[in-house]
C-alpha cells in the first residue's frame, strides 16, 4: 500500500501551520497587546481557498479574538509555502498600522469577501478600510 493511501485512510489533515503562507505579529506601541496577521490557502478538490486573519491578543493571555477575516481567490506569488516576503500582506495586500496603543488601522485590497469584521477588543478601536 503506498504512503499516500496510508495517509488518506488515516485521515491524516494539515494543520494550520502546514497551509499558512505568510504570518506577521505587529505589537501595540504599549506592547500590552498584538495582532497577528496571516494568510491561509488551502488547496483540494472543492475546497480550495486562501483567508487572511487578523487576530488580537492580550499579552500573557492564550487566546485571542478574530477582528477580521478575508476570504480571497488569490492568486499568491508564493502558493502554499510560508514565505514572510513574497506573501506579505497575503493575497489582499493587507498592511497593518497601530495608529496608538488604542487605535489599529487595517488596510486590504483586490475585492476580498469580508467574512468577519470587528470594530473594537479588548479596548482597542479597529478601522478598516478596502483601498482601490
Amino acid at each position: 500500500m503506498s504512503l499516500v493511501a496510508i495517509a488518506i485512510m488515516s485521515g491524516c489533515k494539515p494543520s494550520l501551520d502546514d497551509l499558512t503562507v505568510w504570518k506577521e505579529v505587529f505589537p501595540s506601541p504599549d506592547g500590552s497587546i498584538v495582532a497577528v496577521a496571516y494568510t491561509i490557502q488551502n488547496g483540494g478538490f472543492g475546497s480550495a481557498n486562501i483567508e487572511t486573519i487578523v487576530d488580537l491578543k492580550q499579552l500573557g493571555s492564550g487566546s485571542g479574538t478574530t477582528v477580521l477575516g478575508l476570504d480571497c481567490d488569490g492568486p499568491m506569488p508564493r502558493p502554499y509555502t510560508l514565505d514572510n516576503i513574497a506573501n506579505r500582506g497575503g493575497s489582499v495586500d493587507l498592511t497593518v498600522h497601530w495608529i496608538d496603543a488604542t487605535h489599529l488601522q487595517l488596510n486590504y485590497s483586490n475585492h476580498p469577501r469580508v467574512e468577519s469584521i470587528s470594530k473594537d477588543a479588548y479596548g482597542v478601536s479597529i478601522s478598516s478600510v478596502e483601498e482601490k
